[in-house]
């Protein structure tokens, strides 16, 4: 917010107001909201970040599509082997679960509308839903690190 009580020392050293208030103005580089950004490789994904109970169990339910290279990044509390299921989903998904450093434990395949168990083959930390395939269709397999997710925090 402007500070009314700067302008006149501002005009009285010769600075344009204008100027001031443009750079003042300026913020971090832009970031879709409620989005995190994550990269494997080459590859970028945009996250919605499911840190908190009631979104971790909401997840991608009802969902019809998702935007190329969109996915849901599920923050947890404490590493654990976690577990995930379809009920309610409509799109088919694949998630990796990660270890609390990023690093892809396993990767399942899920299929839409089933309640079958998906879990981590060792306590995850995180696990990041994607479209059916994406994974696969892109080489990429467990240990690979996914860069970004400590931006990502469990709420309670």
């Amino acid at each position: 917010m402007w500070n009314l009580s700067l302008k006149p020392l501002l005009q009285i050293l010769g600075f344009p107001i204008a100027a001031v208030v443009a750079v003042l103005g300026q913020s971090a580089p832009a970031r879709a909201e409620g989005l995190l950004e994550l990269n494997i490789g080459i590859h970028r994904i945009h996250a919605e970040v499911a840190n908190t109970p009631s979104s971790r169990s909401q997840g991608l339910m009802y969902r019809k599509q998702l935007p190329t290279n969109h996915g849901m990044l599920f923050v947890f509390v404490q590493p654990a082997v976690q577990c995930m299921w379809m009920r309610n989903t409509l799109i088919p998904l694949s998630v990796a679960f990660m270890d609390a450093q990023g690093r892809i434990i396993n990767i399942e395949e899920m299929q839409p509308q089933t309640e079958d168990q998906h879990c981590a083959g060792q306590p995850a930390k995180y696990a990041l839903e994607m479209p059916g395939g994406w994974f696969v269709q892109r080489g990429i397999k467990a240990g690979m690190p996914i860069d970004g997710v400590d931006g990502a925090s469990a709420g309670f």
